[in-house]
């Protein structure tokens, strides 16, 4: 048991960069249901009056869940170099997140009082709105974590064919929009998020980091 945990281990060296989503996780919980900020700053805007609640985009909604955690194993085996692009966006999104949560607290009353239909679909809503606050909404990590699965995707070997990108962008977009229509986000959550996803992209992408992590692989080799 011992031997094949090592072995793992010596395998796959970058799974230490998953350590981050437990120190995240842990600083998120804290964050909703432990720190009481003396302000909340409310997140609306009038075009969120103009968007119906629409209970069926709670299955995106969840979608991102799956979603989220399929592209964090299928890279962590598979393109193990995507991976940890990956995790570079994740830990420079999240952290700009938490650090958003902490400086500017945000709150919204955009959810409905009472469902306006009573199916499955309402239902899940409910569930969801039990367990999760209205707090702590700026930027959408609904968001961040949909548009971060897309950019993971897309650098994929193996999810290049037309059919593989229609599909992806076709359900970043409904998991984006699915925030607004159920009510869980104001749309300048979403702009928020975009701009945090901007940064992320940047730091886990772009060629100019890319050139320094080549840089210091390098230095590492001479100095070994």
């Amino acid at each position: 048991m011992f031997r094949f945990i090592g072995s793992f281990f010596k395998r796959y060296p970058h799974w230490k960069m998953l350590l981050y989503w437990l120190a995240y996780g842990l600083a998120f919980e804290l964050l909703e249901w432990a720190a009481k900020p003396a302000f909340y700053h409310e997140m609306y805007c009038s075009f969120d009056d103009k968007i119906p609640f629409m209970e069926i985009f709670i299955i995106p909604y969840y979608w991102w869940f799956a979603a989220l955690i399929w592209i964090h194993v299928y890279t962590f085996f598979k393109e193990p170099e995507v991976f940890k692009k990956l995790m570079v966006y994740v830990m420079c999104t999240q952290t700009i997140a938490v650090l958003m949560f902490v400086l500017y607290p945000s709150i919204q009353y955009l959810r409905p009082e009472v469902m306006p239909r009573d199916n499955i679909f309402t239902d899940m809503v409910s569930h969801i709105y039990a367990i999760d606050t209205n707090t702590n909404v700026c930027p959408s990590l609904h968001v961040i974590g949909g548009v971060g699965v897309w950019l993971a995707a897309m650098q994929c070997k193996n999810l290049r064919s037309k059919g593989s990108r229609a599909y992806l962008h076709i359900s970043t977009v409904l998991i984006c929009i699915s925030t607004v229509f159920l009510k869980q986000h104001s749309v300048i959550d979403i702009y928020a998020a975009l701009i945090v996803c901007l940064v992320g992209y940047i730091a886990a992408y772009s060629r100019l980091f890319e050139r320094l992590r080549c840089r210091k692989k390098q230095k590492a080799g001479t100095l070994l």
